[in-house]
């Protein structure tokens, strides 16, 4: 029989956004399958974390989104471990700029595959287990779907298709398992630090003049998951209002 907790599986859930959508939800009651790539120190660190608020509520898994059969094998690992899935969160992303007028098609496929394929995929796979919970996904976009960047081309577009695969996927999916995806701005810059000047310019388009925090997109994930029983198929851009310029 299914727990008493509802059960989430979100990706990329090791650092960054992850962490921060991972410890929202835990601390909303939420017993989590956490997906990771490479960062395995970070996701056992953070299991253990959650674990010591609560024993027995966290599964780390690890695998490569551009596995095609590792998806079901996530879906099948978490159903198995807590009885029940209820939400979905597609966070994890590969992001690398490039530079248009040599992009290989190596790293356009890379960028569709972790980015639009994966999150299609891993939703058709929990489909049956979401709709006998009727609950929801959310798919991290990124602003930049909507205003790309000249160094970012491959990524906008594999964006821009997970944008369209939200909607595709509220309506195939619905009427039990509601869609939807957040489009951060900036939230936190790369590993590897970002030019000053761009830095500069980012912030000059944001409205609200700073830069977002990782627990106002998890706020986000957490409403749209939980408590935004009217809302499917929407893109809710969490950034700062660059959006409107």
């Amino acid at each position: 029989m299914p727990g008493g907790h509802p059960a989430a599986l979100v990706t990329g859930a090791a650092r960054r956004l992850g962490a921060a959508i991972a410890r929202r939800l835990h601390a909303a009651g939420y017993d989590l399958a956490l997906h990771y790539r490479g960062s395995a120190a970070e996701a056992a660190a953070l299991a253990a974390e959650l674990e010591a608020t609560r024993a027995g509520s966290v599964l780390l898994l690890q695998a490569e989104l551009a596995e095609f059969d590792r998806l079901p094998e996530l879906v099948a690992r978490t159903v198995g471990r807590f009885g029940r899935l209820d939400a979905l969160v597609n966070n994890a992303s590969e992001f690398v700029p490039d530079t248009f007028g040599s992009i290989h098609p190596d790293h356009w496929d890379r960028m569709m595959a972790v980015n639009a394929k994966a999150p299609f995929f891993l939703a058709q796979a929990a489909a049956p287990h979401l709709r006998a919970a009727r609950g929801a996904i959310v798919n991290l976009s990124d602003i930049y779907a909507r205003d790309p960047r000249e160094d970012l081309a491959a990524y906008a577009i594999s964006k821009g298709a997970l944008e369209s695969a939200t909607r595709a996927l509220a309506v195939a999916m619905a009427p039990e398992v509601r869609v939807n995806a957040v489009a951060p701005g900036a939230i936190l810059w790369p590993d590897d630090g970002i030019d000053p000047v761009l830095q500069e310019r980012l912030l000059a388009k944001t409205p609200v003049g700073r830069t977002g925090t990782p627990d106002e997109i998890a706020a986000a994930v957490l409403w749209l998951l939980r408590d935004a029983g009217y809302t499917t198929g929407t893109v809710l851009a969490v950034d700062g209002g660059r959006g409107a310029r």
